[in-house]
């Protein structure tokens, strides 16, 4: 009877412990700090064990595990005084143990614990903190010993927060409708951030506009408002030989204060220095250090000493809360006739992503190509760089213009195709 009766009282302490596991689990410090300046009883210590959480969850993971280790013990000793050292006291023993861990530590307590987070760890704040002077030593041993067991570096604090734990908390909170579907892909989002490189977010070399350090500031006026780019690079001798970026306020503000400077002024003597990041570099890393020094642009480097592209504050965050569009941006149809349908000489407004096979069964033209498969791209071959609104180009008996620039990056979304005259066709 008696080792029953502590069988049980382990199992109601494992049973607290998980209890208490799952409150701290959803009281975060900013959470407790506005208990502390409410006035809440017991906020105080709330707030100093959401400070270091890794140090009491696993002084309440020890306390459960050690009672539920306990209870199991009792249980099996009662079984074998019952039936004697046979197979079947043992199967009882795993048996009960299995259904009342599963039921009075798994699920039970763990959910009263997330119902009534506050009171349950304003409750539980005192004991933890008095056994976290007694057991925080032994803790710091069995980490320390389960650590140099396995291989690898380990966790100084132990490994019992893990980020799988945790996207497994945002799936099941977004099952019991806690929060929503978007903010659970942001929050995985997040996650992946610290996985992600910058070349895996910049914009490619290809697609960059730039400009030389020999033009104008009127050119470079007139580049920024065709494009819509606030901020462009300024190379040299080549894409390679970035040398700062040139700011659209720097130059309006230039050429609002000496007019008569925006032919003969150089775009170099208003450009600010360029910031360099090596293609390999974590994005969440990057987001920070770009807050920190207040960069909007980077110029991203590659393992040559290259450009590889660049890659904006919005490039980032848009591996976060999606694609970032503005009040310019509208969903179009794929084709939109210019005059009556099928008119070639009047036109077709297309997109850019529209397939050349789709293009050419259009215009009734064979426009095959092996490097290109878009409108656009088969616009930016020809013309032999990235396209901005305004550029023009005849291929195949077919005038290709860009029409728009859309989405945050600026690429030309739509492109107005023609048939050319005949007599301006006869190549």
């Amino acid at each position: 009877m008696w080792l029953l009766i502590g069988a049980l009282a382990a199992v109601a302490v494992a049973g607290l412990a998980a209890c208490l596991d799952a409150a701290l689990a959803r009281i975060s410090p900013v959470r407790a700090a506005e208990m502390v300046e409410h006035g809440v009883p017991g906020a105080a210590r709330l707030e100093r064990i959401t400070a270091d959480p890794a140090r009491y969850f696993n002084l309440v993971l020890l306390v459960r595990v050690v009672c539920e280790l306990s209870a199991a013990v009792l249980v099996t000793m009662v079984s074998v005084h019952q039936w004697g050292l046979t197979w079947y006291a043992g199967a009882f023993a795993t048996a009960v143990m299995a259904v009342v861990s599963y039921v009075a530590v798994g699920v039970g307590p763990r959910t009263l614990g997330r119902q009534h987070a506050p009171r349950v760890a304003l409750a539980g704040s005192s004991l933890l903190l008095l056994l976290s002077r007694l057991l925080n030593p032994l803790i710091r041993a069995l980490i320390v010993l389960g650590n140099a067991l396995t291989p690898g570096r380990g966790f100084r604090e132990g490994p019992f927060a893990t980020e799988a734990e945790l996207r497994a908390l945002v799936d099941i909170a977004e099952q019991h409708s806690e929060i929503e579907a978007d903010e659970r892909r942001m929050v995985h989002s997040i996650f992946e951030l610290g996985d992600t490189l910058v070349r895996e977010v910049m914009v490619p070399r290809t697609d960059m506009i730039f400009i030389e350090r020999g033009k104008t500031l009127r050119q470079a006026l007139t580049l920024a408002l065709r494009s819509g780019f606030s901020r462009i690079p300024v190379v040299g001798e080549n894409t390679d030989d970035v040398l700062g970026i040139v700011y659209l306020k720097d130059l309006a503000g230039r050429v609002h204060e000496h007019h008569a400077g925006e032919s003969t002024e150089m775009v170099e003597s208003v450009m600010r220095p360029a910031t360099y990041v090596p293609d390999s570099k974590h994005a969440d890393e990057l987001l920070r250090d770009m807050q920190a020094q207040r960069i909007h642009l980077a110029v991203v480097i590659d393992e040559y000493g290259g450009t590889a592209g660049l890659v904006t504050i919005e490039d980032i965050l848009e591996e976060i809360v999606g694609e970032i569009t503005d009040e310019y941006d509208q969903g179009r149809e794929p084709v939109q006739w210019l005059g009556r349908p099928g008119d070639l000489l009047s036109g077709a407004r297309v997109t850019a992503r529209l397939g050349l096979d789709e293009l050419g069964e259009l215009f009734g033209r064979d426009l095959e190509d092996e490097d290109v498969e878009t409108v656009g791209g088969l616009l930016a071959k020809a013309l032999g760089k990235v396209p901005i609104p305004g550029a023009s180009v005849a291929v195949a008996g077919l005038s290709l213009v860009a029409e728009s620039a859309e989405g945050r990056r600026r690429r030309v979304g739509t492109i107005l195709v023609r048939e050319l005259p005949e007599e301006k066709s006869g190549d």
